[in-house]
């Protein structure tokens, strides 16, 4: 799908992310998520949250699917793990019309995705995704002091430990892009600094930072 951009502007076709700061599509597929599973391990969300393994249940939405928010799908936050082939999509839209204007957010899923859909979103699309659950913002977990670099979105205080992180072996052909956030609205001002790397990366995730993105990178691992 092409280089990342640091900040993408612009809207949707298909289910090219150019929009909404979407700017990790293209980004390889390994399988990774989010997850803490204490200190000195790494975060992933296959099969832990928080520290804790999760339970069986229900998916709250369908991976695939268009769904009207607030009869079909209430607002809140959600999360999806192991979109491992990047054909994961989503969007959150303002009516039903399907045009360029009612796109709000969008992203192209490696790994885990956290996003808030607001009440006064009318439609959310997902297409290609693993099924979506519903997560409390305010659980606590065991954060981890090591991450996936292709493992899409953690939350931080949750699923990553705030610090300073280091990730090496990122060529020009891995299309390394990490993103810090204060939200997961995915809007263009949700993003508090971005960046594609080739080389070593070096990052500080803030305690006030609310989720950290990668993808395409080598693994992350804690300095300071």
């Amino acid at each position: 799908m092409g280089m990342k951009a640091k900040v993408a502007l612009g809207a949707v076709v298909g289910v090219v992310v150019i929009g909404a700061v979407s700017a990790n599509a293209g980004s390889s597929g390994k399988d990774g998520g989010s997850g803490g599973s204490g200190k000195g391990s790494s975060a992933s969300a296959e099969h832990t949250h928080g520290g804790a393994k999760d339970k069986k249940k229900a998916a709250a939405i369908a991976g695939d699917g268009e769904y009207q928010v607030g009869s079909d799908v209430k607002p809140g936050l959600y999360r999806t793990t192991g979109n491992t082939d990047d054909m994961c999509y989503w969007e959150r839209a303002k009516d039903a019309k399907g045009e360029m204007e009612s796109l709000l957010a969008n992203d192209n899923v490696t790994g885990t995705s956290y996003v808030t859909i607001k009440p006064t979103d009318k439609i959310f699309k997902s297409t290609g995704c693993k099924d979506w659950e519903a997560v409390d913002p305010k659980a606590k977990g065991t954060p981890a002091s090591s991450m996936d670099g292709d493992g899409g979105m953690f939350k931080v205080g949750t699923d990553i430990a705030p610090g300073t992180y280091r990730s090496t072996g990122n060529t020009a052909d891995d299309n390394c892009y990490w993103e810090r956030t204060k939200d997961a609205a995915h809007g263009l001002n949700s993003v508090i600094a971005n960046d594609n790397v080739t080389g070593t990366a070096v990052v500080t995730i803030s305690p006030s930072d609310a989720y950290f993105k990668t993808n395409g990178c080598g693994d992350w691992k804690k300095t300071a």
